[in-house]
């Protein structure tokens, strides 16, 4: 695994009030292009230096296009500033051109125990492997670059096929053992393959729609990630997500719609 942090790879350069520079990463890449949660994430680095605000509390983004690594461009304009939360709009281009639009809210995070809670999944997980996923494409052919990067432990081997129930269910870690924060709690709704690979193999999956929801502070450590497909149809897939941290914590949430093709 990398030693190259996740901060060092999001991190974004300040050129005015509203403008900033990155460098994308070509490690973070699967068949060449940057991972989803990773773009999302570089804007929402970019949105918590604007933001009078200073954890990202949820962000939804749509993927225009799939930029190549190097350098890029990110906008952030405040719509609206108030007593608890800051809402901005992001946005990603590569040579002028946006390749992804983002909104965003930030705010503070608590310490509180939930008040309430129906319809979140158990954090059942089995005995995670000791040895992390590592093969270097997905069954089409189409190479993983970001393996390298990232430590991800299944609780069942990808090699034994598909179960047929749509779901993943994974250790996750950064490189260098890095803490996870809000910024890359983003990244790790999106840091697992995609659950279709526990119905049937695929191509590349591409992300249309991101929608994620940060719920605390993770605590130290790596993360256990829940990954489920839920439909699929018309050459797209609506997939969710559940983060839990160290600590059994929920952190994080997402849900996504993708592109598909199966066989």
């Amino acid at each position: 695994m990398s030693t190259t942090t996740f901060a060092a790879v999001s991190a974004v350069k300040q050129r005015s009030d509203s403008e900033f520079s990155v460098d994308l990463s070509p490690a973070w890449t699967i068949g060449g292009r940057p991972n989803g949660g990773y773009l999302l994430a570089t804007i929402a680095r970019a949105a918590t230096v604007v933001s009078g605000h200073p954890d990202v509390l949820a962000a939804s983004a749509h993927y225009l296009r799939s930029p190549e690594p190097g350098p890029a461009e990110i906008e952030v304009e405040v719509l609206r500033t108030g007593r608890t939360a800051t809402q901005l709009r992001g946005r990603l281009l590569k040579d002028g051109v946006p390749q992804v639009e983002a909104l965003l809210t930030l705010g503070v995070l608590g310490e509180a125990e939930p008040f309430w809670q129906d319809g979140v999944p158990q954090a059942e997980f089995g005995a995670f492997s000791d040895e992390p996923w590592g093969q270097a494409e997905l069954p089409s052919g189409i190479p993983i670059a970001i393996r390298d990067e990232i430590d991800v432990r299944f609780d069942r081997p990808l090699a034994a096929g598909p179960s047929g129930r749509g779901e993943l269910r994974g250790l996750l870690s950064l490189p260098g053992d890095e803490p996870f924060d809000p910024v890359s709690l983003l990244f790790a709704v999106d840091a697992l393959p995609p659950a279709t690979l526990d119905i049937a193999p695929s191509g590349w999956v591409p992300t249309l729609e991101l929608t994620a929801y940060v719920r605390a502070h993770p605590a130290p450590g790596p993360v256990r990630v829940l990954h489920r497909a839920h439909l699929i149809g018309d050459g797209r897939v609506d997939e969710s997500c559940h983060v839990w941290d160290s600590a059994g914590t929920l952190v994080a949430q997402g849900t996504q719609l993708a592109g598909i093709r199966i066989g």
